[in-house]
């Protein structure tokens, strides 16, 4: 039998799934949980093996109740159910280590193969999720840095000014004089595309360029 725990705050929903899985004779529905902090409490006490889990609920949203549930008990595996699919809440879901993305408009039948297909080790994505991440992938490899990568003294230049430092105190923990620092960070803003250190700074921060 496969265990679920359904999460979401509206009523209807959660009597809508509970009617249809009980039609399954391989499924049992082993608790509900109206908000985030339940679903944490109920995968604790009750150990499912999979988490039908909203996105947008009280408490804890879906993410941070995956976070948390990923992060004690690995073992429990985590379908997506939402309305949402787009990147804002496609990617930070797939980051929490959820197994799944399906959008509620799923006919009840793929839901209930989606449940079984990850059961079997299998990740499910929405058509709609997958070209959210397709288009993620693609302005990635298009990001100014992968096409002019930077160099290792300017990746060091980077960290250092993401960090709010000045170029006298840029040049004083690099070794090297101002003049040096001056020339990279000009190197750095061609590179990155950007116009001024605020913007260097932020676009270190949304690709992971924050560490010499």
């Amino acid at each position: 039998m496969i265990r679920v725990l359904i999460a979401d705050d509206h009523h209807v929903v959660r009597r809508g799934l509970l009617f249809f899985l009980k039609t399954q004779k391989d499924i049992e529905v082993v608790g509900e949980a109206s908000n985030g902090e339940e679903a944490v409490q109920l995968a604790k006490a009750l150990q499912p093996d999979i988490i039908l889990m909203d996105l947008v609920m009280p408490k804890l949203n879906g993410i941070e109740a995956t976070t948390k549930i990923k992060e004690a008990w690995p073992q429990i595996e985590v379908l997506m159910l939402t309305s949402f699919s787009d990147r804002d809440h496609v990617l930070p879901a797939l980051e929490a280590g959820a197994a799944g993305y399906q959008l509620k408009d799923i006919e009840p039948d793929e839901l209930v193969n989606s449940i079984r297909q990850i059961m079997h080790g299998e990740h499910i994505l929405h058509p709609e999720a997958t070209t959210t991440l397709e288009q993620q992938q693609q302005e990635l490899l298009q990001a100014p840095h992968r096409i002019n990568p930077l160099t290792p003294r300017e990746r060091d230049v980077l960290a250092e000014l993401t960090k709010g430092k000045s170029n006298k105190e840029i040049a004083s923990s690099l070794f090297v004089t101002e003049k040096t620092i001056k020339t990279h960070i000009s190197n750095i803003f061609s590179k990155l595309e950007v116009q001024d250190r605020t913007q260097a700074a932020l676009y270190a921060v949304k690709h992971g360029l924050t560490e010499s």
